[in-house]
């Protein structure tokens, strides 16, 4: 199993589940990487000031691709369909054509701090820095605030999705969304440092990052 690592001093690359790591780095002008994208063969990274680039699977050498891409700090990429979008401090870019070119998508968006992106189906979530979570429907030209139950906690720095379930990170916890963000709960069971700075799942795992290190949950939340 293949594993990716970003970190602020490049790109390395796992083939053995994590026993040995390489570093792959050649192309990549700024090695401060802090987002991924995954487009079949073709892997996307968003670096800290450098823009996107992008590498084809068994290659080498990286791409930029940030052709438009007015605000160069990443801090998150995601695809929805076919559309390919870009969190940064600038607020949320849009790009139809794998990155070649870049448009500005800010219409809707409050605050325009943009630190997570998740997808579930044609639905696409950014978290921001002051505003909770924002939603995109079906590739729509609209954001739209949906915050209901998260209104003291909007600082939002990781969103992952598992199934029809959306989970936010904040600096009061893990909280949970089985509604399209409609309405908002915590699911702070257990979690006994409340700062969480990055979440991921698998199947009904959770793994939240916080101050005090990773804590799982595996019934989505619940303890």
């Amino acid at each position: 199993t293949n594993l990716f690592a970003g970190t602020k001093n490049g790109f390395f690359l796992s083939t053995n589940s994590g026993t040995s790591w390489m570093s792959i780095n050649d192309g990549l002008t700024n090695t401060n990487v802090r987002a991924f994208a995954i487009d079949g063969s073709t892997l996307y990274a968003g670096t800290w000031g450098g823009g996107v680039f992008f590498i084809k699977e068994n290659t080498s050498n990286w791409t930029a691709v940030s052709n438009g891409l007015t605000y160069s700090y990443i801090q998150a990429l995601a695809f929805c369909g076919t559309n390919l979008y870009a969190g940064t401090g600038g607020g949320v870019f849009l790009s139809t054509n794998n990155g070649n070119n870049w448009t500005v998508f800010n219409t809707g968006l409050t605050y325009t701090y943009v630190q997570a992106l998740a997808t579930i189906g044609t639905n696409l979530f950014a978290g921001t820095g002051g505003g909770g979570v924002c939603l995109l429907i079906n590739n729509s030209s609209t954001w739209i605030s949906v915050n209901n139950g998260q209104t003291y906690y909007t600082d939002v720095y990781s969103l992952a999705c598992s199934g029809t379930n959306v989970f936010a990170a904040t600096y009061m916890g893990v909280y949970l969304s089985t509604n399209n963000g409609a309405n908002w709960s915590q699911i702070n069971v257990g979690l006994v440092f409340s700062y969480v700075w990055a979440l991921d799942t698998d199947g009904t795992n959770i793994f939240a990052g916080t101050n005090g290190g990773v804590f799982l949950s595996g019934n989505n939340g619940s303890n």
